[in-house]
């Protein structure tokens, strides 16, 4: 496992002070209450903790899907601080990819223009050879033209993690990835997306009420009532 973070290293996630609260202004309520902190990049982080506590809410955050309400963060390499809400979604790009509990695959589209439609949209020429490519480094060159209504639950996680690691973003999000899943193909996902995040390199961080999986993780922070209240290394 590796060793307590280089302060010195670039970091992929730099957060100072960070708040988030929801609701109107006269009445706010505060989800995240001052999150300070700073992840190495190539890193692989497990955030636990109860319902309620907020983890969705910072992975939002972090991951530039929710703007917050206050405090600096630096998200690999970029100042996500202050942006608008299409600034994000253009700082996002390239840079961050999302697997979540939900597929979120489009039904009309098969799975290799899932895939590709994200890599068409950033500009990249060779958008279907490499959807292709993702898609078969998953184990899904045989569903390349299939829809997702003819996909099992993990082959169309296997389709959100394509999609999301195809642009080779250099950090990945993923918010309870096997939550829709039985506990069998989950545990294939899981290896699948560790397996990928380690061959692209990837800073990952995952959103997890499972202790065992966060033990697969080099460092897991846990949240209770909007703020970081444990931060280790397994070891």
């Amino acid at each position: 496992m590796q060793s307590p973070p280089d302060v010195a290293a670039r970091p992929a996630i730099h957060a100072e002070s960070l708040t988030l609260e929801l609701g109107n202004t006269g009445s706010p309520v505060p989800i995240l209450k001052g999150i300070d902190l700073v992840v190495p990049e190539g890193q692989t982080v497990a955030l636990l903790g109860p319902s309620g506590s907020g983890k969705s809410s910072l992975m939002a955050v972090l991951s530039g899907l929710e703007r917050a309400s206050s405090g600096r963060l630096d998200v690999a390499g970029e100042d996500f601080s202050g942006l608008s809400e299409d600034a994000l979604a253009r700082a996002r790009r390239g840079r961050i990819g999302i697997v979540l509990q939900a597929f979120h695959l489009l039904p009309t589209m098969t799975a290799t223009e899932n895939v590709a439609t994200p890599l068409e949209l950033a500009g990249e020429g060779d958008a279907f050879t490499r959807a292709r490519a993702e898609l078969e480094a998953v184990g899904l060159g045989h569903r390349l033209d299939h829809y997702p209504m003819q996909l099992s639950g993990g082959e169309q996680q296997r389709v959100a993690i394509a999609r999301a690691l195809a642009p080779r973003p250099p950090l990945l999000f993923a918010d309870e990835p096997t939550g829709n899943l039985d506990s069998a193909t989950g545990a294939q996902v899981i290896d699948l997306l560790f397996g990928r995040r380690a061959e692209t390199g990837a800073t990952l961080f995952l959103i997890t009420h499972d202790p065992s999986l966060a033990e697969k993780c080099e460092r897991v922070l846990e949240l209770a009532d909007g703020q970081i209240v444990s931060d280790s290394l397994n070891g």
